[in-house]
């Protein structure tokens, strides 16, 4: 008899102890760097990709998974009558549910295609609760609804260290990149509505530690924090200034650090680094 089984894009920030207790299928984005196509989980780790950025002679170049990656995942996973859940990073950073909505008519198994309106640690949170609700018996649309819980208590936090990807992206004019560099602007962006947004601008890490300063309290004193996660890149200080600030007010909390994957730190760049957690 078939079950549910659950897909996501590679920019889910799970674990590879999670992927394997709720056996997810992983679709991997990939990366071109000076012209070599990177497979993410297969021919490159989020760890080795900070240092291949910082050599390469232009930006790399993100793309989303082929449709027959898709499309091969799901004719797998339906051959036992199975039903799929594909779950994928926001419309607004990739076309990646795109691709996996076309992959979703063009295989005989039954296909849920589902935006999370998130990425990274937070795409996880939404991950692992759907994976529970099926686990316990429950249908596509009882994950789904889980889903829409967790994001609704959910916050994503990203402080940018310097503003050179975004500029290279053509996210941000090179005149106010130049501007911004020049007076050391850093920004904090927070992700709500599938949409990014800038929260905070301002001079120095001063201005950034206040902001997380904020965010923290704001963290401390609201709903019980279930699950937490901080991405990065190459945001070593910043990771453990966050860590033991947190710890100080939550220290029995599990919280997952890891590099950010390729397609995330293109856009951010060294030194980003971004705090995510839900709440009851």
């Amino acid at each position: 008899m078939g079950k549910i089984k659950i897909v996501c894009d590679s920019s889910a920030g799970l674990t590879e102890e999670e992927i394997k207790k709720y056996d997810i299928t992983v679709v991997p984005l990939t990366v071109m760097i000076d012209g070599t196509v990177y497979v993410e989980r297969e021919t490159i780790t989020n760890d080795q990709f900070p240092e291949l950025m910082k050599n390469a002679k232009s930006l790399p170049k993100t793309s989303q998974p082929p449709i027959g990656r898709f499309v091969d995942a799901f004719n797998k996973l339906g051959e036992d009558g199975s039903e799929v859940l594909c779950v994928n990073m926001m419309e607004s950073i990739s076309g990646t549910v795109h691709a996996a909505e076309q992959a979703a008519g063009m295989t005989k198994t039954k296909v849920t295609v589902y935006d999370s309106q998130t990425t990274d640690r937070g795409m996880a949170f939404q991950i692992i609760e759907a994976a529970k609700v099926i686990e316990n018996g429950g249908s596509v649309e009882d994950a789904i609804e889980r889903m829409k819980y967790v994001l609704a208590h959910s916050k994503l936090y990203l402080a940018i260290d310097n503003l050179d990807n975004l500029v290279a992206g053509g996210r941000v004019s090179k005149f106010a990149g130049a501007l911004s560099n020049l007076l050391n602007i850093k920004l904090m962006l927070q992700v709500y509505g599938g949409q990014i947004h800038i929260i905070m601008k301002g001079r120095g890490k001063k201005a950034l530690h206040k902001e997380w300063n904020r965010i923290l309290d704001e963290m401390k004193n609201g709903p019980k924090v279930m699950g937490a996660g901080i991405s990065h890149v190459e945001g070593d200080s910043e990771v453990n200034r966050l860590l033991t600030k947190i710890k100080e007010f939550e220290p029995n909390l599990d919280i997952v650090v890891r590099e950010t994957v390729p397609i995330i730190a293109t856009h951010t760049g060294l030194g980003a680094c971004c705090l995510l957690y839900y709440t009851e």
